[in-house]
């Protein structure tokens, strides 16, 4: 897959009669993980939805892509909570998609949801029941259905803020591997994590909102938690979260 770029330019939303930004612009280079914190209700996750096409921007926000082609269709989604559909197995589960696009998956899609299942540490768990499942599975159940849209950008809205820390940990580490190369846009409340997997991040704060200066934590992801230098961001960032 050939990885997008994606820019959101002048963008303006006013929710309640309170202008929650305005003329704000946001970069997100081809292949990337861009991370974007931010206190609660700051606009965080409708901006996230305005990429997503699931809000209606104000003029004149503008949505531009690299290739000059609209952005529909091309957009997987991972919320906050697994949406996992309990009545279904973790295998259907990851071929929902199909089923929504009314197309019967063939071998080649069953198979690659099954790899995809494997690389998440479920092999074997194909035929359970959601309910069956730690908090942290279904997670990554529902990280294996994203990428099984394999859609060039990938939207996050804080997938992992329900789950404890070391599962956290462990499954950002999951996300970061298999999401090398695709362009990822992540909203998180959690600096570590951010420094952890984004190669750039941006903080929203204000009313109305502005976007912070991108920081780019140096080395390869998944950063090590412990390392010095990662600390010291995270000073950073709490600082830029605070003005």
């Amino acid at each position: 897959m050939t990885p997008l770029s994606v820019t959101i330019e002048g963008a303006r939303l006013t929710y309640g009669g309170v202008l929650l930004f305005s003329g704000l612009t946001l970069d997100l280079p081809a292949g990337r993980t861009t991370c974007l914190l931010g206190p609660s209700g700051v606009g965080k996750t409708t901006l996230l939805r305005i990429l997503a096409g699931l809000a209606e921007p104000e003029s004149p926000t503008m949505v531009r892509t690299g290739d000059g082609a609209p952005l529909a269709g091309r957009i997987a989604y991972m919320a906050q909570q697994d949406l996992l559909l309990p009545w279904m197995t973790v295998l259907e589960n990851v071929l929902l998609g199909d089923r929504l696009r009314r197309s019967r998956p063939d071998a080649a899609r069953v198979d690659r949801a099954r790899v995809l299942l494997s690389d998440v540490g479920l092999s074997g768990r194909e035929h359970e029941r959601p309910a069956a499942l730690s908090g942290g599975q279904r997670q990554r159940v529902a990280l294996a259905r994203t990428l099984m849209e394999d859609k060039p950008l990938v939207l996050m809205d804080e997938p992992f803020s329900a789950l404890d820390a070391l599962t956290r940990l462990r499954l950002q580490e999951t996300a970061a591997g298999m999401l090398a190369g695709r362009t990822v846009l992540m909203v998180t409340h959690d600096p570590l994590e951010a420094l952890r997997i984004g190669d750039r991040l941006h903080v929203m704060t204000g009313r109305p909102a502005a976007m912070g200066p991108a920081l780019e934590p140096a080395g390869s992801v998944p950063r090590r938690v412990d390392d010095p230098g990662l600390l010291a961001l995270q000073a950073e960032l709490l600082r830029r979260l605070a003005e």
